[in-house]
């Protein structure tokens, strides 16, 4: 990172923005959530998506954690939950299709 040098004193002597402070307490805490137990399992609260998540972390220690705080941070983290549902239905058989012949 390039600082003018006129500026650099300055610069150094700048506190770090309330936003950085907060991400990196947010960030280290869902860190500490791929961490396994003494059993070597992790805490079920990995499988949570950014909902459950941010109503999580609103219950324990960070009340004013936003939603897209919490997507952003869990984005450059690489969690992303766990995605249930229906997979993708590629091919669709014909009505009238008969079964292919075996041989």
């Amino acid at each position: 990172m390039q600082v003018a040098a006129r500026t650099y004193r300055a610069w150094k002597k700048r506190l770090a923005a309330l936003r950085t402070i907060e991400d990196a307490r947010i960030t280290d805490t869902l860190r500490s959530q791929k961490v396994p137990d003494a059993k070597g399992r992790p805490p079920p609260e990995i499988i949570y998506g950014r909902r459950k998540m941010t109503q999580w972390l609103r219950r324990n220690g960070f009340p004013e954690a936003s939603k897209h705080t919490v997507d952003r941070l869990m984005r450059e983290e690489g969690m992303n939950g766990l995605i249930r549902g229906r997979k993708t239905r590629t091919t669709i058989p014909g009505k009238d299709a008969a079964a292919p012949a075996t041989c």
